[in-house]
């Protein structure tokens, strides 16, 4: 059972509220306990192999890499919270150096799934909690310009940087670019002259090293572009000495634009996804994947527009750095009650029923809008599959969905009384096998993490899913509930997965809980061909 409690002074309302029984899943999305270490998770066709608790941090962004024969996972957390009843700090100590620090990011190895080993805490001591929510790495060997022995970290500092480590002992960690030593890729400390006033996720092509860095300068506003992140892109080839290129962003945010029709505010950038150049790694390896394309997501939870843009035309220096529509290849605009939080192209899909038409083969990006309230006190979120085989018109044919109801066995209990968000967050973004194409898995907050195999695009079907319990670091998530206000629950809060070459899946928790390493089962392990290893 789900720990509660209550963040005012108790009415009969609010015992009442706080006494409400958080049972397991039932319907469609039955649950199975997991018998692992007896702690009560719930699952179907997934099972737990592998824990940590990431010292207690509330964590964002899991990365997988793979560097010297071992399997190496970077952990981005957010800024250290306080605890919403008593207003202290949240655990921020450090075992392994016997200090306080303020949230940076975690490296774990990860070559024995079932072990994960934490190797060492890289704080951003900011003075304000820190955080590095985003993590990318890449090796440089496939870098362009750089040392080829080493390997690389980008990573956001705050919100108010964006800095390089060289990582290629991920024990050790030693600055290129960094805060700390004046010369980061972009910003500067917290709260001094050139720190940025927004960072967020980044993505990082390594056979190019095109960067395309989500931030907001602290002059933008000045500037007059309109509120919220955009993108900065940066030929990073060579770590230590970034290029800055251009900024990018939803035609109506920079300076001296229009508003898209029917906006009242410009929708700003969450995250891009590229797939890289025409015979990239990327392309080489997955035949299916459209490539020279770059897939902006904007709006997050409301007022939504997932963009395709031409890679190319995007990179062309003879394309004014002004120009914010040549290199659109299209756009999808989504009801103003979802946003696009993640735009993870699923490439070329042979659509099973479409047996005799021609165009049966057909291009499809999936779309997830991030719920963001307690309680469900907002819109209901969900996740959509758009066609985007004529790049010019996308059209959203099904949506991916967890049901409210199947959070419990009565009519009374369900994920949006559990307390804390219930709704998607995000997907894996790793492509190749065995997972891309046939299955993508979507972090879904208090509903854990959400396996939808996606070969029939028109029909994604949830086969597998597994929710961690509860620990005793697991954060307050406090809201109205019937009513009552400031209902806290204990949650666990899957923020964010990732996945392996091995079929393992990492997923990380918002509310402290800390990293699961997961694999499918059953059915759902048989359709990327597993056994239950």
């Amino acid at each position: 059972m789900a720990r509660i409690r209550r963040c005012s002074p108790f009415s009969l309302a609010a015992i009442l509220a706080l006494l409400t029984p958080i049972r397991g899943s039932a319907g469609d999305d039955r649950a199975e306990r997991d018998d692992h270490g007896s702690q009560g998770a719930e699952s179907r066709d997934m099972k737990w192999i592998g824990f940590n608790d990431l010292q207690a941090r509330s964590s964002y962004q899991p990365t997988l890499h793979k560097q010297g024969g071992r399997y190496i996972l970077y952990v981005g957390h957010h800024t250290l919270g306080t605890n919403p009843v008593t207003g202290a700090p949240l655990p921020s100590f450090n075992p392994l150096t016997q200090m306080n620090e303020e949230n940076g990011t975690s490296i774990l190895d990860v070559t024995e799934p079932k072990h994960p080993r934490y190797l060492v805490h890289l704080p951003v001591p900011d003075h304000n909690g820190g955080g590095a929510q985003m993590v990318r790495v890449c090796d440089g060997a496939l870098l362009p310009h750089a040392d080829h022995s080493k390997v690389y970290m980008l990573r956001t500092y705050s919100n108010s940087a964006h800095e390089i480590w060289d990582v290629t002992h991920p024990e050790q960690p030693v600055g290129v670019r960094t805060v700390a030593g004046g010369n980061p890729v972009i910003g500067a400390q917290t709260g001094t002259p050139g720190a940025l006033a927004g960072t967020h996720k980044s993505w990082w092509e390594c056979d190019t090293g095109i960067a395309y860095i989500v931030g907001r300068r602290g002059t933008d506003t000045a500037a007059g572009w309109k509120p919220g992140n955009h993108i900065m892109i940066f030929d990073l080839s060579d770590p230590a000495n970034p290029v800055f290129l251009r900024d990018w962003a939803m035609d109506g945010q920079q300076p001296g634009s229009k508003l898209q029709p029917h906006f009242t505010n410009a929708p700003s950038i969450h995250g891009p996804i590229s797939t890289g150049p025409a015979g990239g790694v990327i392309a080489s390896a997955n035949p299916g994947v459209v490539p020279e394309r770059v897939y902006f997501a904007y709006g997050t939870g409301a007022t939504g527009i997932m963009q395709i843009v031409d890679r190319k035309k995007l990179l062309d220096p003879s394309i004014p750095a002004t120009d914010f529509t040549t290199a659109e290849l299209g756009h999808w605009v989504m009801n103003p009650d979802n946003g696009a939080h993640t735009s993870w192209p699923l490439g070329n899909i042979a659509v099973p029923d479409f047996v005799s038409d021609p165009n049966r083969i057909r291009d499809f990006v999936f779309v997830t809008s991030e719920a963001t309230a307690h309680f469900c006190a907002e819109p209901r979120h969900l996740s959509f599959l758009v066609d985007v085989s004529d790049e010019g018109r996308p059209q959203g044919v099904s949506t991916a969905q967890v049901s409210a109801a199947s959070g419990g066995k009565k009519d009374d209990e369900n994920f949006c009384r559990r307390g804390g968000r219930f709704g998607p967050h995000a997907t894996n973004e790793e492509f190749g096998p065995p997972f891309y194409e046939k299955i993508v898995f979507v972090s879904y907050f208090n509903a854990g993490v959400r396996a939808f195999d996606v070969r029939d695009p028109y029909r994604p079907r949830n086969v597998a899913f597994f929710i961690p319990p509860v620990t005793a670091n697991t954060d307050l998530r406090c809201g109205t509930l019937d009513n009552v206000p400031n209902v806290c629950r204990q949650v666990v809060q899957t923020n964010n997965v990732a996945t392996d070459d091995r079929g393992n899946i990492f997923i990380v928790d918002r509310a402290n809980t800390g990293l699961h390493v997961l694999r499918l089962t059953g059915d759902a392990a048989k359709i990327v061909g597993e056994d239950d290893r």
